[in-house]
């Protein structure tokens, strides 16, 4: 840097100009002829100047003419002539090279910053960096290019309105038609097992982000561009010379939306970082959508599917990022049903097969030969199996394939079962092969288990209910023996399974297992009783011995649901305790000689 008059001097002197030093403005000179006035400070800083111009390799500052109106008019021309010009500043380059030639054939000059200048140049596009628009070089390691007013200025300006118009003949500042931005990786930089902290705060856009709200801000004389899926229809409106102002009015919304998301992610992953609890006192949730629906849970109600696109729900697995083999497109009903379907066998540590209808399992059974936990599963209640959801915790291979096309119905030996989705963690390809010949309609989906720890939303009426999702498994709690005589090993074994079961049964619900297989199952009934009679008439005379697990306490025992299990013949009842009256229940136990367990926890599913 220069530090004296002397020096600046020399350092101008090949420009063959003098340095003026009077209390006169000076021209800065900009891009396409344009001039930007400086009045000169008190303590005139010849080094900024020196370095200015070694850097920028720019003409010299220019002494103001007496008479300004030559300058003024000369400015007012240089404007009125400006070509057409287009902002691209992209960290996803994805069809860069398309964009920039489109561009460039419509006679656009494109302006730049740092690497997608270098990618322009490379597929042999011709670039104004944008250092030569601002005359001020990129700074801070890259956090300051395009703040500047001769950017935004450019981008801001309302062409309707003579007096921004004549600001920018004033300033020497050109218009923007066109701005292409995305923005830093922050969902990857800060998903990533290596990303640390200091690398996700400088991976948090804040020039890009501000091109983006000022072009959409001033959208309908700015073309604001954040997804390369809308580059072929930019160009071919630009073609067209058309003004479309709902395209404009589109191009926004989405430019908006996406800094909304971005800004929520960065939210997210700041207050995960001051661990200052679950749950912020604000919330934004970004979502995407992946696919419109045929229809809601009935033909006359409209529906779309979403993608979480929180940072928690990134990777973690689940029913909404499965991916789709076979058959026809989902439908509202069928996320419904194929997430609770998921979410119960992705619980069950041995192979396991789960049948679901209307978002209950109906069929739960594991053994270390899958074909026959599929059997048994589909012979808790065949009926109900019938048109359902069938889920694998254990890849599908050619047998399981083979039995799951060829199976029939229990109920009378010949009917092959007929299922609307199979969801399993992976299949091989003779697998795969063979169930896409059981149906050109059968769904067929290969999903990620559900991580834990991302907490579960819920809309009711004005409002969303937040809550940490249930992830106590049988390995997590204690099962207190609250009766004289203790369970047996398989009985607790039982007892476990079918608890783990009722978990996932919508309430009130009762579930009664025997060898790892529900037998039976009460869902969904005001009263805990009904649910109890529910579940022994799909058990029948198997109960006997059996486990049975409540999702929450018995409210009474004597001549109600606990002596009518014991009566049937039940040999171990699991329930949370909690009641008033749990002593009643253990009496009743006592009497009929059955074992009671007490977990401590409710499992309540509404």
């Amino acid at each position: 840097m220069l530090s004296s008059p002397s020096a600046a001097s020399i350092a101008l002197s090949t420009t063959s100009v003098t340095p003026y030093t009077g209390k006169h403005q000076y021209l800065y000179p900009r891009f396409q002829g344009r001039y930007l006035y400086c009045r000169r400070p008190k303590e005139f800083s010849f080094p900024s100047i020196g370095s200015f111009f070694s850097y920028a390799g720019r003409r010299p500052i220019i002494p103001m003419a007496a008479d300004r109106d030559a300058v003024t008019r000369t400015q007012t021309s240089i404007s009125s002539n400006a070509r057409k010009q287009a902002l691209i500043s992209l960290s996803d380059k994805t069809d860069l090279d398309i964009l920039g030639r489109g561009l460039q054939e419509l006679g656009y000059s494109i302006i730049s910053t740092g690497g997608t200048a270098k990618s322009l140049e490379k597929a042999g596009i011709t670039v104004i960096k944008v250092e030569e628009v601002t005359s001020f070089p990129e700074m801070l390691d890259g956090r300051v290019k395009t703040l500047h007013p001769n950017i935004h200025g450019g981008i801001l300006a309302r062409r309707d309105h003579d007096h921004h118009m004549e600001a920018l003949n004033d300033h020497g500042i050109g218009t923007f038609d066109i701005v292409v931005v995305n923005l830093y990786p922050f969902y990857e930089n800060v998903t990533s097992s290596s990303g640390t902290f200091e690398d996700g705060i400088e991976n948090i856009d804040i020039g890009g982000v501000t091109l983006i709200r000022a072009a959409a801000k001033n959208h309908m004389d700015v073309l604001v561009i954040v997804d390369p899926k809308d580059y072929s229809s930019l160009i071919e409106i630009l073609r067209r010379k058309e003004d479309n102002q709902q395209f404009r009015r589109e191009l926004a919304w989405k430019a908006f939306q996406h800094v909304t998301s971005y800004d929520s992610a960065v939210t997210e992953w700041l207050w995960k970082q001051c661990s200052q609890g679950k749950f912020p006192p604000s919330l934004t949730v970004p979502l995407a959508m992946k696919s419109t629906l045929r229809y809601g849970e009935n033909p006359h109600q409209k529906a779309t599917f979403y993608i979480d696109k929180r940072l928690s729900a990134v990777n973690a697995g689940g029913i909404g990022t499965a991916i789709q083999h076979h058959g026809k497109e989902m439908s509202y009903n069928n996320y419904l049903d194929a997430d609770a379907a998921w979410n119960c066998v992705s619980e069950f540590q041995r192979p396991t097969c789960v049948i679901v209808k209307h978002t209950n399992p109906c069929g739960v059974a594991s053994r270390e030969d899958i074909l026959n936990a599929y059997r048994l599963a589909v012979k808790a209640d065949p009926v109900s199996a019938f048109g359902g959801i069938v889920a694998f915790n254990t890849i599908i291979d050619e047998d399981l394939a083979k039995e799951i096309r060829e199976f029939r119905s229990p109920t009378d030996g010949e009917t092959r079962m007929f299922y609307e989705i199979v969801v399993a963690p992976n299949y091989t390809e003779k697998g795969l092969e063979i169930l896409r010949g059981k149906s050109k309609n059968l769904r067929i989906l290969e999903a990620k288990k559900t991580e834990n720890g991302i907490f579960s939303l819920r809309q009711v009426c004005g409002g969303w209910l937040a809550q940490d999702s249930d992830e106590l498994v049988p390995d997590d709690i204690e099962f207190k023996v609250k009766s004289d005589r203790s369970p047996q090993e398989n009985e607790l074994s039982d007892a476990q399974f079918a608890w783990l079961c009722a978990k996932h049964v919508k309430s009130n619900a009762i579930v009664i297992a025997k060898n790892s297989c529900m037998l039976g199952m009460g869902s969904g009934q005001p009263n805990r009783l009904e649910s109890l009679r529910i579940a022994f008439r799909k058990a029948g005379d198997e109960a006997k011995g059996a486990a049975l697990a409540s999702d929450a306490f018995f409210p009474f025992a004597w001549n109600d649901a606990v002596e009518e299990a014991c009566r049937n013949g039940i040999g171990v009842i699991a329930e949370p305790g909690g009641s008033i009256r749990d002593g009643d229940a253990v009496d009743c136990c006592n009497k009929y000689g059955v074992s009671l367990l007490f977990t401590d926890v409710r499992h309540f599913r509404h």
